[in-house]
């Protein structure tokens, strides 16, 4: 690494990145998914397991990325307001932690949407709602807005948004050996702090949305949410 290339990296924030970072893993869970695909790939031949996995991150990575690019786009041809977006989804945030933290665990509720539909394929219940779910969906078009983020910051969420669903591909292709390890218990404890820390998130997006529409001042905090 030549001392120009080492330079640009020690310029950068790293701090919102990093926050970014976490933020799409709480809100796809890709530990969480894990017993999803063990029950889809239940009665799939073992030789196919690994060309499942990548067909549904490959289609919850086009999913995510057309909400990354074309969300906030959809949001303003309608006439509505970020701020009353930021508002709704922080609260469909803070309820899908809810789920997370008292309800069945992500998984436990996705698995029975698929016995009682009897599909176990690649798009329903693996790639949607379970990898791209509709909390995902939302906290991209939060994290990309666009009167408050550059190109480049938006290029930077997108990058770690397939950082993540690469993360998840490869827990996906371990998923017997990592299930065999945590077991279903270790998932659940996962999934549940994870949703407390998804509730706090959603917390600070509806407070920003208050502030974004002027209803009343918000004390910025020392490391403001992603999606805040």
């Amino acid at each position: 690494m030549d001392k120009g290339t080492l330079m640009t990296l020690l310029s950068i924030d790293w701090v919102p990145i990093i926050r970014e970072f976490i933020t799409l893993i709480v809100v796809i869970d890709p530990v969480g998914t894990i017993p999803v695909y063990l029950f889809a790939v239940s009665n799939v031949p073992r030789a196919l397991h690994r060309r499942f996995a990548l067909r549904a991150v490959l289609i919850s990575i086009l999913v995510l990325l057309a909400f990354l690019v074309g969300g906030q786009v959809m949001i303003e041809t309608l006439g509505l307001r970020l701020g009353s977006f930021q508002i709704a989804g922080g609260i469909i945030l803070f309820l899908f932690a809810l789920s997370m933290i008292f309800g069945e665990s992500k998984a436990q509720s996705e698995i029975a949407e698929a016995e009682r539909n009897h599909l176990s394929g690649a798009v329903f219940p693996l790639a949607m709602p379970s990898i791209a779910s509709p909390g995902a969906m939302l906290a991209i078009v939060i994290l990309t807005e666009n009167s408050s983020n550059t190109v480049a910051e938006q290029a930077t969420t997108a990058v770690l948004l397939v950082l993540v669903l690469m993360l998840t591909l490869l827990l996906l292709l371990a998923a017997s050996f990592v299930h065999r390890f945590i077991g279903d218990t270790g998932a659940s404890v996962i999934s549940r702090v994870m949703g407390i820390i998804l509730a706090t998130i959603a917390v600070d997006a509806i407070l920003g949305g208050f502030n974004m529409l002027g209803v009343f001042e918000v004390a910025p905090a020392e490391n403001p949410s992603p999606l805040g």
